[in-house]
């Protein structure tokens, strides 16, 4: 019986919406959303997020509400388990990452400290 593999993200339907509303409004005609991590910032990573013109070779694929979301490779590790969110504020709008392996962030909230998930044998 082959098992069923969770998704490495989801989304919320806050998240979907706006993304969908963002890639409706594209001048391009995007294939979907390419999230990733990068070196970078007070605490060492950040998350990335772009329009993808195209799925490589190698990226993970997810579908969550009509949006298809292709991640890096080599962020695959340390996305697993990660929510993506959409918050609106009071003064602010933002995507927000829950993520399981993120084990601290600077005061900023630009960057953030990830662990590789650890993969059960």
């Amino acid at each position: 019986m082959t098992r069923l593999r969770p998704k490495a993200v989801t989304l919320t339907d806050v998240a979907a919406a706006r993304m969908r509303e963002i890639m409706d409004a594209a001048d391009e005609n995007y294939v979907g959303v390419r999230i990733g991590v990068k070196n970078g910032g007070c605490a060492g990573m950040e998350y990335v997020m772009d329009y993808a013109v195209e799925t490589a070779p190698l990226d993970e694929v997810v579908e969550e509400n009509g949006i298809k979301i292709m991640i890096d490779p080599k962020a695959i590790l340390f996305l697993l388990g990660t929510e993506i969110d959409y918050v609106v504020e009071k003064l602010s709008q933002r995507f927000v990452f829950n993520n399981p392996n993120q084990t601290d962030a600077c005061g900023c909230g630009e960057s953030v400290t990830i662990a590789p998930a650890k993969l059960d044998a």
